[in-house]
């Protein structure tokens, strides 16, 4: 093995030891194994949010829509940059507040205590785990290339190595151990891009070289409908790009839990500062990296290792050994969140919710780890076949799992007359139109991207739904408002209402001071 491969393994097993230093604490109860005990703080919300969002889909399938599409691809970093402000801002304290309120400690759980159905439960779970392992069976195959590169070992034998630490951690330290990792790795990921980015600008001479030797090659490269014009006036397709990650956030469950585990609702706007600030050091980068590979590695035979093959062109190999680390940190970031996401759900929505409902806290804790183990065992068998490139997987669960559960979650803490069936209506109509529009390949046909066109017949079925069912009970009404907090008046209203009060305000004072003696008597 090489050194550069050594080293790496020596990362792997720093990870793995922050699994086990958490693994006691992890221990003591189900809340602080599914959700840290609700004890994170703005930093680690921030970056565990945007590391577990980003996957490996940025360093391999954005790269490499890039070195294929040119400048179109930046529509998807356009909607990126802001997707955690607007999930932190649309979400956050209304959800936090809910859910501790109904005692939910999954996102899936929630909707089912939200709008009392047991039906969104298990429909809700059914397609969390479909996708979700999904979403994993992606970032294990991606997993396995990165290691490939760096190990120079056989891809099924760096696919059980990476595989293998990811699921111990996540197994022995649960939610804290996945939060921490992803807090120190969030840092790694920017480093390590920033660091690539600098010197493959400085090789190639800037941005306006760049345009120029792209322009040279295709000059359609640099136009926003990508190469060769493939997506000419196509609006449908650049919104739903646009809105895929600026607000399918709100729809993914490893995504959402975040919300449900901070430590107050006042870690919202520290996140959003910390959230914002990472975005925009980290987003748009790996899609100009592969912009820039088009020059520099034009016959590359795989797009998916832009950033690997840059790195080694440009930094010796013992630093873009290090640097490379931010590739499997962004890999293993949002493989133990969908994990523990996925373990989550079969242990408290389908084995305590069905199967046996009066589960002791210590076994609840041991069933999470049992089904967090099985679905990564079930991950590794299917990565090693290597299905669709990572961009394609990633984008489909994506969009699917946004589309599912977006507008339901938007509805509970903004809507209080959104009934059962509403909610389970959006959540089957916007998947289930997700996975037609993908397997149809009707986005050629429409011209309309399989995400937009999932959101449409959400937003559609949440309406027609909301005619149907049974309207949320007192109870719940009540949890809605309390969710929304104190309210706040402007400083216009105040300014109003104190101009307006004030001539009560020296009446009543003159009067008491006139009559103060015979007040103090009586």
């Amino acid at each position: 093995m090489r050194l550069d491969g050594m080293i790496f393994i020596g990362y792997l097993l720093i990870l793995l030891a922050v699994g086990l230093w958490f693994s006691r604490k992890a221990s003591k109860s189900v809340d602080n194994y599914l959700l840290g005990g609700r004890s994170i703080g703005p930093a680690v919300t921030a970056l565990t949010m945007q590391s577990s969002s980003m996957s490996g889909y940025m360093f391999m399938g954005g790269p490499a829509l890039a070195f294929q599409q040119g400048w179109y691809a930046l529509w998807y970093a356009i909607g990126d940059a802001g997707g955690s402000i607007i999930n932190l801002s649309v979400l956050g304290k209304r959800m936090r507040r809910l859910s501790e309120i109904l005692g939910a400690l999954s996102p899936i759980e929630y909707l089912e205590k939200r709008f009392e159905s047991p039906s969104i439960r298990v429909v809700g779970s059914i397609i969390s785990i479909i996708f979700l392992m999904a979403y994993v069976f992606a970032q294990f195959i991606a997993s396995g290339k990165a290691l490939t590169m760096l190990t120079g070992l056989p891809y099924e034998v760096c696919l059980l190595i990476g595989v293998s630490v990811i699921i111990s951690y996540t197994v022995a330290g649960g939610y804290l151990a996945v939060v921490w990792t992803d807090f120190v790795q969030g840092i790694i990921m920017v480093v390590g891009v920033v660091g690539i980015a600098v010197m493959a600008f400085f090789h190639i001479g800037g941005l306006s070289n760049l345009n120029e030797a792209v322009a040279a090659i295709d000059p359609t490269y640099l136009s926003v409908w990508g190469k060769d014009l493939v997506y000419y006036g196509q609006w449908g397709v650049v919104l739903g790009a646009i809105l895929i990650y600026a607000i399918g956030y709100m729809g993914l469950p490893h995504v959402v839990v975040r919300h449900m585990s901070m430590k107050s609702t006042k870690t919202v706007k520290g996140a959003i500062l910390y959230s914002a600030t990472w975005n925009q050091l980290f987003i748009f980068t790996p899609y100009l990296l592969g912009i820039i590979a088009i020059i520099l590695l034009p016959t590359i035979s795989d797009p998916e290792m832009v950033i690997p093959e840059l790195a080694y062109m440009v930094f010796p190999g013992f630093f873009a050994a290090l640097l490379l680390s931010a590739i499997m940190a962004a890999i293993m970031s949002t493989s133990d969140s969908v994990l523990m996401q996925a373990g989550t759900i079969l242990s408290r929505d389908v084995y305590q919710r069905f199967i046996d409902k009066n589960a002791s806290q210590k076994k609840m804790v041991l069933i999470s780890r049992i089904c967090i183990l099985i679905g990564g065992i079930v991950g590794v068998i299917v990565a090693i076949y290597e299905p669709p490139s990572v961009f394609a997987l990633v984008v489909f669960a994506f969009g699917v799992l946004g589309n599912s559960f977006m507008v339901p979650y938007i509805a509970s803490v903004y809507s209080r007359k959104t009934t059962n069936i509403g909610a389970l209506t959006a959540m089957i109509a916007g998947g289930l139109t997700n996975v037609i529009w993908t397997v149809g390949e009707l986005e050629a046909v429409t011209a309309i991207h399989p995400f937009l066109a999932g959101l449409l017949l959400s937003i559609t079925g949440l309406i027609i739904g909301n005619f149907f069912g049974r309207t949320p009970s007192q109870k719940i009404i009540d949890a809605f408002e309390e969710a929304k907090g104190p309210r706040h008046l402007s400083r216009t209203i105040q300014k109003n209402i104190s101009r307006e009060l004030s001539p009560e305000a020296k009446n009543i004072s003159e009067f008491y001071r006139q009559n103060q003696s015979d007040i103090i008597k009586g």
